[in-house]
């Protein structure tokens, strides 16, 4: 008997994963039994108010914040304060100005241990289907925002970690070039089909991207709504005129509206 996806243990898991800090007052509770999960080849995004807890929680994720409670687990084995089973990105592309384009993807193999040689002849293959080839002998101050972002993207999914997690990877672009960042990153996932955890302030780009959309409460974060946003694969940006997309738009809108008030609630009796 061949056991189904269903019968498979989530690629990303979070169980009951809490999170409090020690401060002259006490115990302060940031994280609250948040529980998540994402099948393998699945793209989750987690939106939540401004100062909910969300880089608290992704940090925990990525191995770089230990839980005060919970476990977080890939491929059904425990993988709490771990971090080699995730590639990071972060907000800002982090690319060393001297360093090639190549050179600069090649890192997160060579800190673990792989020759410069051998990194690059791994990264190469890579640089035409991220839109860069040509670029592999260039510095990082002679591409676009978009371009230094492909690159980025490029060093942190050559690592072949389990779980890819990105961090707002589009904040700083322009509108314009967000929204085409969007539509190339649907598109290499649909051939990669990586497992994908998001921390996004855009909610049309969780609906965009995503699979699933946890919706984080006001601080302490625990998770208020899951989406399924079950629009049809492949997406293109003509998904955004569909009534359903902006259902979901709305839906999301509204929650967040509502943490919102409560974040903004909690600072008014702050003292």
């Amino acid at each position: 008997m061949t056991m189904t996806d269903t019968d498979q243990p989530p690629a990303f898991e979070l169980r009951e994963v809490s999170k409090r800090f020690s401060t002259k007052k006490g115990q302060l509770p940031v994280v609250r039994s948040v529980e998540m999960h994402a099948r393998r080849g699945e793209f989750i995004s987690i939106i939540g108010p401004s100062g909910c807890g969300k880089s608290t929680l992704f940090k925990m994720i990525a191995g770089l914040e230990q839980p005060s409670d919970g476990e977080i687990r890939v491929d059904g084995h425990l993988a709490t304060g771990h971090t080699e089973e995730f590639a990071y990105m972060p907000q800002k592309d982090l690319l060393f100005p001297w360093r090639t384009i190549l050179d600069n993807t090649t890192m997160g193999l060579e800190v673990q241990g792989m020759s410069r040689s051998a990194a690059r002849a791994k990264a190469r293959p890579l640089f035409e289907t991220f839109g860069i080839a040509g670029f592999e002998d260039s510095y990082p101050w002679q591409l676009s925002g978009g371009m230094r972002q492909r690159a980025a993207l490029l060093r942190t999914v050559v690592q072949d970690r389990p779980v890819l997690l990105l961090d707002e990877p589009f904040g700083a672009l322009d509108s314009l070039t967000r929204v085409e960042m969007q539509e190339w990153l649907t598109e290499v996932w649909e051939q990669f089909r990586w497992t994908v955890v998001l921390i996004t302030h855009d909610i049309r780009e969780a609906v965009f991207l995503s699979d699933r959309v946890y919706v984080l409460t006001a601080r302490p974060a625990g998770v208020r709504e899951v989406h399924e946003i079950d629009l049809e694969r492949p997406r293109d940006l003509g998904v955004v005129t569909d009534a359903r997309f902006a259902q979901f738009e709305a839906s999301l809108l509204e929650a967040l509206r509502e943490e919102s008030r409560v974040s903004h609630a909690q600072d008014d009796v702050a003292p």
